[in-house]
Parts: structure tokens; C-alpha cells; sequence
């Protein structure tokens, strides 16, 4: 991989830059030394063998510029060897994945002479990193320079410098020329044509490439649902209630669009090498903190915390904040319809054009007040979540979707069900449903994509200014492109995109039966949102670091248990249809029976689908068995060679005690 850029380490040895590591502009010179010596330091002596080189800003505006700017860089050989070591699985001579070795690197397919385009640039990145977070403290008691800083043998380097604020940040680079090029196939041309999926987790990853996989499949899958929504939409609704067969559609829909997802998402993650690949093994988050004890996995000192305290913390604190939060919730839906009751009472004293308008204020208002509810509910649930000093990243992320999802379901969808079966008003169903999807929508674009875009050009532009204006007509690629790379936003993660997703397909499959043209709005939003995330990654926020990602996580969890509730949302629609409850004219009780014992059957049916569908193709499951069967064998052969070398060794020493 190239990024058309190249600097010199201390032995004056060029290398390309892969990542951006900066410390704090006030960070003491003896542990700027320390830090780098270890990062330049051979591996068997615990260095991570990378290559390293400072960086000069001139100076701004009379402001000194930060000095403590460095780019991390490797040699091809030293990425390859950290490939094996990281566990990457790249495509064998056969046509399998196989976790890569450096012994065999030429029995694998695309390796060419000394390997050089071998490993994507999102891998050389990701082994970079992987090399800097295991760099571990030996027998330093303190960071240099800093004796309250505390460092425990075994333990990361980088967390602690990241927890201590030593270190601000670090970042992989964009790649120019490759950005370029996948810009002008992924968003510069307006097509009808599938995103380049390959090339985006080449770029960016497996995590990433998975979202927009993701993201592309279920603006597909809506297609369908949207070409039978229009015309459901458009001829007669109010005469004759067509929407159970909707519903029952919804039903099947639903079902089957998770179960194909599962398949096509290992079939992505098998090509891209990490649906067979073993997790690493996980070190605790960088804001973990407790007294010092022993790890009895790895045998390290590290900080601990009972896990008493911590459900203490949950079940004491976050757990009532969270109801209190749902509370407040419900208190604000009440006050909306008191709006709502207001405005269709002015509408019915004196129906007018104005008034007629006036009957949408009150969902449009509503539907701001939602956002801003999650907006500072999540910031709320962020805190309370770090504060309950989770040991790992992962539970950590489990926890805050936890309670992100729980509210935003809440919040966003308690008063269509109020109005659906407690008002049993299907016409302002219909009228909330369309104010709340259409108004989310516009300020998600406004938020996630316009925003921050015209922020970001002010600030490349006053950048760009200022460099311009202090160097002259002098080429600065390398220092202008860091420059700006340094104060772009850093990008958070899928969470909030998968967030969005997720309550769009709740607004889909809960409530679509009575407005049939939500598909229709949520594929023309999934469409502009294909182009305004693809605009963002490449051009508003930092280059993330890639993340192995075999599927999308606790979300596939989240949008099966959505569409558990569809079943039973829609069943419950279906009773209170004038068409079905035409047949039981005379008993509620049976009704209410009659549909129970059909959601039931639909549940059943539901589970006996996600069963009969295998989540791996067939195909895939062979190439895996296969592995796994070529695996042990080797390992079989293996432990043959090493028990006749070792009888080999012994048979001298058995024959001198029969002598004796």
C-alpha cells in the first residue's frame, strides 16, 4: 500500500506513514523518549518494531504549535509478520480463507514477489495499532517524568498514557489517491447500482463494511413492501380496511429479511476473512479503574473491581435514572396530546386552510422534543454507564445499547401505541406516524450529514489559509493533510447509524399496515443516507481504525426482538379492524382468543423459519469443515513428529540403563 507520502525515521530510513499519534503539548521530554524508544525497539526485547518520526507545525498565528506530533510507520516484512500475529485470514491458492503465517506467505493468493499490496491499507493500519496497544510495561514503576502516574507490569502502555491524557490521540491517515478513487465509485456519481462493498472494508474495514452491506440490503429489501404500499396508499383507504392483508405481509416480511440478512452478512464475512477467525483475546477498557490485584487468566497485576459493587451501581442508580427518564418520557407524550386535542378542537370550530395546518404543529413539535430527549438522554446513559466501570469494551457497549435502545423505543414509539390501542384512533395513527418518520428524518440529514460538513469546510478552509499563508507556495502534502486530519471529528462508531436503522425499522414493521407509504419514506431516506454516511467517512470525520467484525453484533439481537413485537403490534391491529371484528359480533372474548392463538401460531412460525433457514450457506459451512478437519490433521502429524523426535532423544538413555 501507498499513501504517496514518505518521512524518515532516526536511522534515516523512509518510510510511508500508517498512523498519527499525538501527545499532549506539555508532555515531558523524558517520557516523549521513553515512549518512542519502546515503539523503535526490537520485539524480543519488548518493543513493537515499528518506525517513528516526529513532526514540526510552523507556527500559527503567534500560537506554538503543538510539537508532540509523531507518524508511526513499519516496514512491509514487519506488517506481514504482524498480520500472523493478529490472526488475519486471507484467501489461500484453493479459493479458502486461511489465517495467515509469514512461513507460508507465498501459498496465498495475490502474493507476489515481496508482498507489497498484499495487506490493505485498513490492515496495515489495524496491525499498527494492534502492535501499539500491546506495547506493555516491563519493570517501570512510574511513566517517566510522571511519578503518579502508575504503570503495572504486563499492562498496555498505550491505554494508560490514553487514561492519563498523555496521550491526545491517534489516528490511521487517509489515503489520497485511494480515497479519491473510492469516493468517485461509492457517492460522486448518482447511480442505481450497488455500493462497492469490497472496496469499503478494503478502506475502512470489516466493521464498517458490514454497516453499509447492512444498510444497502435493507433499502432493497424494502423495495417490495414500498411497490405494495403505494397503491394501498392511493385508491380508496378510508372506504374498506385492506390493511390486514398488509399486516399479514409485514408479518412474513420481517421474518424473512433477518434470517436472509444473517446469510448474506456471513457470506460477506467469509470473503473478507473473519467469519472463521478467533476473537482476541480482550484487555480491559482504558477507563477501567480499581485497586491493583491479579488476573487469574493472564496472571497480571491489574486494576479489579467486584462485580457486587458494580450491579450496585446498576440496580441502585442506573436502573431508577432509566425509569425516571421513561417517566418523563410518558409526561411529555401526555402534554403533546393535550396539544393535539387543542389544535383539532380549533380545527373544528373554524375549519380553515390555517387550521388545518395548525392540526401538524403539535407532531412536529413532538417529534424535535423526541430527538432532543435522545440526544441528551444518550449523553445521560454514556456517563451512567462509565460510571458503573465496565472491565471491557464489549460489556460496556452492551450496557449503553441496553439502555439507549430501551428509552429510544420508548420515547419514540409509547404514543403510536397509545393512540393505536388505547384512543383506537386510526386516522391520527396515520397523521403522527407521517409527522414523526418525515420530521426524524429531515433532522437526522440535518444533523449527522449537513451540519457537521459545512463545519468541517470552514475549518479545512481556515486551515488551508493559514498554512498557505506561513509557508508560501512550498508543496506540504504530508503537513497540510495531518494539519487538517488532526482536527477533524473523530467518528464514534456504527452505534448511532445502526440506532437510526433500527427505529426505522420499528416505524416500518410496528405500524406501516396503517400508512403504507412508511416503506416508501424509509427507502428514500436509506438512499440519501447511503451518500451523505458515504460523505462523511470519507470527508468530515477522521479515518477510523479498522474493527474484524463477523457480523453486526448485539443489533441483529435488537432488530429480531423489534421484529418479535411486529407480530404481536400487528396481530393486535388486526383485531381492532372493523373487518375482523365484523365476525365476532357478539364476543370480545373470543376475538381476543381467536387473535392470541394466531399470534402464537405466528411466533411458532417465525422461530421454525429462523430454524429452517441456516444462518452460513452450505457451501460456506463446507469450506469451514474442511479447515477444521485440515487443522487438526496438522496438528495430528505435528504431535507424531514431535513424539518420534522426542523418542529419538531418549533411546540413548535407555539403552545405557540396560547396560548398567
Amino acid at each position: 500500500m501507498q499513501l504517496g507520502l514518505s518521512v524518515s525515521d532516526s536511522d534515516a530510513s523512509p518510510f510511508t506513514p500508517l498512523v498519527v499519534l499525538e501527545l499532549a503539548h506539555d508532555t515531558k521530554a523524558e517520557a516523549i523518549a521513553w515512549l518512542l524508544n519502546r515503539i523503535r525497539d526490537k520485539q524480543r526485547n519488548g518493543g513493537a518494531e515499528l518506525l517513528v518520526d516526529q513532526l514540526l507545525f510552523p507556527a500559527q498565528d503567534g500560537q506554538k504549535p503543538n510539537p508532540n506530533v509523531f507518524v508511526v510507520g513499519s516496514t512491509l516484512q514487519r506488517l506481514l509478520i504482524g498480520a500472523e500475529d493478529v490472526g488475519l485470514f486471507k484467501e489461500f491458492q484453493d479459493g479458502t480463507m486461511r489465517g495467515f503465517t509469514y512461513a507460508n506467505r507465498e501459498s496465498f493468493k495475490d502474493f507476489e514477489g515481496d508482498g507489497e499490496g498484499f495487506l490493505s491499507d485498513a490492515e496495515c493500519q489495524y496491525i499498527v495499532k494492534h502492535e501499539l496497544d500491546t506495547l506493555r510495561a516491563k519493570n517501570e514503576e512510574y511513566i517517566p517524568g510522571y511519578p503518579k502516574y502508575k504503570l503495572y507490569p504486563g499492562k498496555s502502555i498505550v491505554r494508560r498514557l490514553q487514561s492519563k491524557g498523555v496521550l491526545v490521540q491517534y489516528f490511521p491517515l487517509h489515503n489520497k489517491e485511494d480515497l479519491k478513487r473510492l469516493s468517485f465509485s461509492w457517492y460522486k456519481k448518482i447511480k442505481l447500482s450497488f455500493q462497492p462493498l469490497d472496496d469499503i472494508r478494503s478502506y475502512f474495514g470489516e466493521g464498517l463494511g458490514l454497516y453499509f452491506g447492512f444498510l444497502e440490503y435493507f433499502t432493497f429489501a424494502l423495495i417490495p413492501m414500498a411497490l405494495i404500499g403505494i397503491p394501498y396508499y392511493l385508491f380508496d383507504w378510508e372506504d374498506y380496511d385492506k390493511y390486514v392483508l398488509f399486516a399479514v405481509f409485514n408479518l412474513v416480511w420481517s421474518t424473512v429479511f433477518l434470517e436472509v440478512w444473517k446469510r448474506c452478512s456471513a457470506t460477506l464475512a467469509y470473503s473478507w476473512g473473519t467469519l472463521g477467525r478467533k476473537k482476541a483475546f480482550e484487555e480491559p477498557r482504558a477507563g477501567f479503574h480499581g485497586p491493583l490485584g491479579l488476573n487469574p487468566v493472564t496472571g497480571r497485576e491489574e486494576p479489579i473491581y467486584p462485580s457486587s459493587k458494580r450491579h450496585l451501581r446498576i440496580y441502585l442508580v442506573s436502573v431508577p435514572f432509566v425509569l425516571l427518564c421513561l417517566y418523563l418520557s410518558f409526561y411529555v407524550m401526555m402534554v403533546y396530546f393535550d396539544m393535539e386535542f387543542w389544535a383539532i378542537s380549533i380545527y373544528h370550530e373554524n375549519p380553515n386552510f390555517a387550521t388545518s395546518v395548525l392540526l401538524f404543529v403539535p407532531s412536529i413539535i413532538y417529534a424535535v422534543v423526541i430527538e432532543i430527549m435522545n440526544l441528551l438522554y444518550r449523553y445521560a446513559a454514556e456517563f451512567l454507564t462509565d460510571w458503573e466501570n465496565h472491565r471491557l469494551e464489549s460489556s460496556f457497549q452492551n450496557h449503553l445499547v441496553l439502555k439507549v435502545l430501551v428509552f429510544n423505543f420508548v420515547n419514540c414509539f409509547a404514543s403510536l401505541f397509545y393512540i393505536a390501542f388505547v384512543m383506537q384512533d386510526m386516522v391520527l395513527l396515520r397523521q403522527s406516524l407521517a409527522t414523526l418518520l418525515i420530521t426524524s428524518q429531515i433532522l437526522n440529514q440535518v444533523m449527522e450529514a449537513f451540519l457537521p460538513y459545512w463545519l468541517q469546510r470552514r475549518r479545512n478552509k481556515r486551515v488551508y489559509k493559514r498554512m498557505r499563508r506561513l509557508m508560501g507556495d512550498k508543496e506540504l502534502p504530508l503537513l497540510e493533510q495531518i494539519q487538517l486530519e488532526t482536527e477533524m471529528n473523530t467518528y464514534l462508531g456504527t452505534f448511532d447509524d445502526y440506532l437510526e436503522q433500527f427505529l426505522l425499522f420499528g416505524y416500518v414493521s410496528l405500524f406501516s399496515c396503517v400508512y403504507p407509504l412508511a416503506a416508501v419514506l424509509v427507502v428514500l431516506n436509506n438512499i440519501t443516507e447511503v451518500y451523505s454516511d458515504a460523505f462523511k467517512m470519507c470527508h468530515v470525520f477522521k479515518r477510523p481504525f479498522s474493527e474484524p467484525a463477523a457480523n453486526i453484533g448485539v443489533w441483529q439481537l435488537a432488530f429480531e426482538t423489534m421484529s418479535i413485537i411486529a407480530v404481536v403490534t400487528n396481530c393486535a391491529l388486526i383485531a381492532l379492524s372493523p373487518q375482523v371484528k365484523a365476525y365476532f359480533p357478539e364476543s370480545d372474548a373470543q376475538l381476543i382468543l381467536t387473535v392470541v392463538a394466531i399470534e402464537h401460531v405466528l411466533l411458532a412460525f417465525k422461530f421454525i423459519l429462523a430454524f429452517v433457514i441456516p444462518d452460513v450457506p452450505k457451501h460456506i459451512q463446507v469450506k469451514l469443515s474442511k479447515l477444521d478437519f485440515e487443522s487438526l490433521e496438522a496438528l495430528k502429524k505435528r504431535r507424531r513428529a514431535l513424539g518420534r523426535k522426542s523418542w529419538k532423544l531418549r533411546r540413548p538413555e535407555i539403552r545405557g540403563l540396560s547396560e548398567l
